[in-house]
């Protein structure tokens, strides 16, 4: 199987997160998830609890070990989460900036993993969330977004950010919300971008009911018809070799789209 680095972005909120843990324990090889979200929770459920991020671990030791900032999560995940500075202090987007070259410094991607995931914040502004791609640490993105209004609208920024970095735009995750139309809707989304649909989640209970006990619906719900759906995005992430360079819409363009579901 063809080796990945992958780089999730998507607003705040929308389901990246949980996303990203459920794709890493869908896919049986070694996968290093490096979650670059400063609220540090991508991991959580791969590991079974919050793990100390980079920046909190060098602010009491500037020269850690890789085994003080890597850990290990479940079905043969490796697992970091860069971290974010203090409330009101400091840039969210530089403690990205810090962890990736600390990471570089210590080795962590000579375990050579089949599976790289960033996860990371939808705030393309930041010089820091664009790290994973500015720096080539990641040679594909997909975009997280529901059928709901800012959602989509983030999307669009991101796509926005993704051609301005000339990065490599694998398509659009659905995540659903129950939206009237979502599927529809987050479709034409796609194609408006010039790409495609690469998954569709549906809302469902399991996902709340395992993140309650700090696990993916992959473990703890491995039969159910959620998990396949991970499984199938997965799958379909692995094995997809058709990029675009996205066409984002302008403002007045993105309010057209948007607004002829809803009149």
């Amino acid at each position: 199987m063809v080796k990945k680095k992958i780089a999730i972005y998507g607003k705040g909120g929308i389901g990246k997160s949980t996303t990203v843990s459920n794709i890493a324990a869908s896919f049986d090889d070694l996968t290093f998830v490096i979650g670059c979200d400063p609220k540090a929770d991508t991991t959580r459920t791969l590991v079974g609890k919050r793990i100390p991020t980079i920046l909190d671990t060098i602010r009491t030791n500037k020269q850690p070990e890789l085994e003080e900032i890597l850990y290990d999560g479940y079905n043969n995940t490796l697992c970091v989460e860069s971290g974010g500075p203090e409330p009101g202090v400091g840039c969210a987007g530089r403690g990205v900036i810090v962890a990736m070259k600390l990471l570089d410094q210590l080795g962590a991607f000579e375990s050579d993993p089949d599976l790289v995931i960033y996860d990371v914040l939808g705030d393309v502004v930041c010089g820091g969330f664009s790290v994973p791609l500015r720096e080539e640490y990641a040679d594909e993105v997909y975009i997280v977004t529901s059928g709901e209004y800012m959602s989509l609208y983030a999307a669009n920024n991101i796509a926005k950010g993704v051609q301005k970095l000339n990065g490599k735009l694998g398509g659009i995750i659905c995540n659903c919300r129950n939206v009237e139309d979502e599927i529809e809707i987050v479709t034409e989304f796609a194609a408006l971008l010039k790409t495609k649909v690469i998954g569709v989640i549906p809302r469902s209970q399991l996902v709340q009911t395992s993140e309650f006990q700090a696990k993916t619906v992959i473990e703890v719900f491995p039969d159910s018809q959620q998990a396949e759906e991970y499984r199938k995005l997965t799958k379909n992430i692995m094995e997809n070799d058709d990029f675009v360079s996205p066409t984002p819409m302008q403002s007045d363009e993105f309010e057209k789209f948007f607004y002829s579901y809803v009149h």
